[in-house]
């Protein structure tokens, strides 16, 4: 079994790219300083912009995007696996991509995950969102081993809108995740509501550590974000959080025995059991 240290760190990322580097190269390295072996950050690193042509002229692609080179440089320059929770990248017909990185600590990129779901919604505080009139949605899930230092770690992906979607989680876990992972920019009304309950039952299902980092407060486009990036262990339990909105990080020991341990405790993973799909029965009217 493996145990690292892994840290979340929460951001407001605002209209300035450039500008979020430098806030990523700041808490990243106060992560590495902590101890951190593995870091995550929310959706969204690179930039948050609800204006979508102003959001499209920052585009790159994913070898010349900026957010995605300092990634890169800050995993080498501190030794440790860096996952990005997503940046927009440049996809097809003027569309986007609302894309996770994570990097080695050589810098080289491990593997991407695209976010599958889109959040497409009327809020009952007036707000409206349309993620799929700019980003192309995902097509697959993502897993991916990371080496660290004690062992490897199998770690899931997801981004945001995504942790609504339990079978996304379920499949990953029933193919051996360890980790699962939901890096967000969660609105703040949906957040107060649903945030940790959401976070915690997907911990709680696949008996897995869950890792979310967050955005959080009032963005320069007018958004406010829920923050509150959290670990929790696969008994459900809160081991680290940011508490409020505030850009900052927290960090965890993570201990992969406990997951072999509590699947073990409670083996629904392996108790699954077929069954036929609902069908609708009506009565004939007498």
């Amino acid at each position: 079994m493996t145990v690292f240290q892994a840290a979340v760190v929460q951001m407001r990322s605002g209209t300035e790219p450039a500008r979020n580097a430098e806030a990523l190269e700041r808490l990243v390295g106060e992560a590495a300083g902590r101890g951190a072996e593995y870091v995550q950050t929310p959706e969204m690193t690179g930039l948050l912009c609800r204006d979508r042509e102003a959001m499209r002229a920052t585009l790159r692609d994913e070898a010349s995007d900026p957010i995605v080179q300092a990634a890169r440089a800050l995993a080498r320059r501190h030794a440790i696996t860096l996952h990005i929770g997503s940046t927009a990248i440049a996809a097809p017909d003027g569309m986007a991509a609302n894309r996770a990185f994570l990097i080695g600590p050589d810098g080289e990129i491990v593997e991407t995950y695209d976010k599958i779901h889109m959040f497409d919604v009327d809020l009952d505080n007036g707000e409206s969102w349309r993620e799929s009139a700019t980003y192309l949605p995902g097509t697959r899930s993502g897993l991916a081993d990371l080496e660290l230092r004690d062992g490897p770690v199998r770690l899931g992906f997801a981004v945001c809108y995504d942790m609504r979607f339990p079978e996304l989680f379920r499949a990953q876990a029933l193919a051996g995740a360890e980790v699962l992972t939901a890096p967000a920019a969660f609105t703040r009304q949906t957040g107060e509501a649903h945030w940790h309950v959401l976070l915690r039952a997907r911990a709680i299902e696949n008996n897995a550590f869950t890792i979310a980092a967050a955005q959080g407060g009032r963005h320069e486009d007018g958004r406010e974000t829920y923050g509150h990036s959290i670990v929790i262990d696969p008994w459900g339990r809160v081991i680290a959080e940011v508490k409020g909105d505030e850009p900052g990080l927290a960090t965890a020991s993570i201990d992969t025995a406990l997951v072999s341990s509590i699947r073990t405790k409670i083996p629904n993973l392996k108790n699954r059991r077929p069954f036929d799909e609902p069908a609708v029965r009506t009565r004939a009217p007498t």
